[in-house]
């Protein structure tokens, strides 16, 4: 007999050992729906390590900085191009 609650924790211990290998959200839940389990389960599962996820997500207390910086091109020659009929009769 399976315990629902452990049954969902290893989902979703699987979910978040494949994501961190790189695999993404998608891939990983039509590989578990082909695999036979429900699309409800899976999604609920994904749900939860969406949630755990967020609350183990750095909390930013500054805000970043943008900068920006122009840079002008410096002695560029710039080069004419022959038009494609010009390539065959000049």
């Amino acid at each position: 007999m399976i315990i629902p609650g452990a049954f969902m924790d290893d989902l979703i211990g699987y979910i978040k050992k494949n994501l961190k290998k790189g695999y993404t959200k998608e891939s990983l839940r039509w590989a578990l729906i082909n695999q036979g389990y429900s699309k409800m389960e899976v999604e609920k599962a994904i749900r939860k390590v969406d949630l755990e996820l967020a609350d183990q997500a750095p909390i930013l207390k500054t805000k970043p900085t943008i900068t920006h910086e122009i840079i002008e091109p410096r002695n560029i020659e710039t080069l004419s191009k022959k038009s494609f009929f010009k390539k065959f009769f000049d």
